[in-house]
């Protein structure tokens, strides 16, 4: 642990984000130490290093590819540079998104898109932003699409309870009404989608209603007056996901990584995962 005291008060107000609120659910002392302490990494978070790099850059060139694509970019420039890049994976992910056009992805026909679209409401002292991969918009109704580059797919039902599907429909409900015409969406008018570029023909879809989107918010809104109350941040009980977490020096938890493969996917297959795009997020 380091020397001097570590701090515990929140800044206010305080923009949370799915990934912050995941990160305080799944370790109480990771979120202090990420976000109130603003701590850089001290241990490398997988091993080996160059293989985890090499994943983040290919999940940060598909978003950039698809976020280009949505906007008009032809699709033969965008093949072109799937097909020269070096990654081993973009190629495929490409093409599996260009032919789920038909398919898992023939929603987006006849849409307004609103990429890259970033919302953001008031939730108590506080506030509760979101970036969206894809906000499609038409007659009315709005679904939100979230690229998933992961190489294992998570199982449905943990997906639906994971912060990023809550913040993203609920918060959509609240902030949303300027990509509608200045009226705000009801819960019965929005669902999401995940899109596993790994596994394109198996999307997860979830619909919305008024008693999960109240659910949803004032779960939220509880949750955030828990962390602002926080005096202590006690560490996480799961030390099986202390080997991929880059504070577990600061915990004494160990300063070697796990390996990033047969490990991530046996934690993938029970249930937990190591989030590769929620490094993006986080800026110091």
């Amino acid at each position: 642990m380091p020397d001097k005291p570590i701090k515990t008060d929140l800044p206010a107000p305080f923009g949370f984000s799915q990934s912050s609120l995941q990160d305080y659910e799944d370790c109480n002392r990771r979120f202090q130490l990420r976000y109130i302490e603003q701590l850089r990494w001290p241990a490398v978070e997988t091993a080996p290093v160059l293989e985890n790099e090499r994943r983040q850059l290919e999940g940060q060139q598909f978003h950039r590819m698809v976020q280009q694509y949505l906007l008009g970019l032809p699709v033969e420039t965008l093949t072109h540079m799937a097909a020269n890049s070096k990654s081993p994976n973009l190629p495929r992910w490409w093409t599996n998104f260009l032919d789920a056009r038909e398919d898992s992805l023939a929603g987006l026909k006849d849409h307004v898109f609103f990429p890259e679209q970033a919302l953001s409401a008031p939730l108590g002292a506080h506030r509760l932003t979101a970036k969206y991969d894809l906000i499609a918009v038409k007659d009315g109704f709005a679904t939100i699409y979230d690229w998933k580059t992961s190489h294992k797919r998570p199982k449905d039902a943990w997906m639906e309870q994971r912060c990023q599907t809550r913040v993203y429909r609920s918060l959509l409900t609240r902030a949303g009404a300027h990509l509608n015409h200045g009226k705000p969406f009801e819960p019965g008018q929005v669902k999401m989608v995940y899109w596993y570029a790994e596994f394109p023909g198996e999307t997860a879809e979830f619909a919305y209603d008024n008693a999960r989107s109240n659910r949803d918010w004032d779960g939220l809104a509880t949750l955030i007056k828990e962390i602002s109350a926080r005096q202590s941040f006690p560490l996480s009980e799961d030390e099986k996901t202390c080997g991929f977490c880059p504070y577990r020096s600061y915990c004494d938890r160990g300063k070697i990584a796990l390996e990033a493969s047969d490990e991530l996917d046996e934690m993938a297959e029970s249930g937990w995962e190591v989030n590769l795009e929620q490094i993006q997020e986080i800026e110091f």
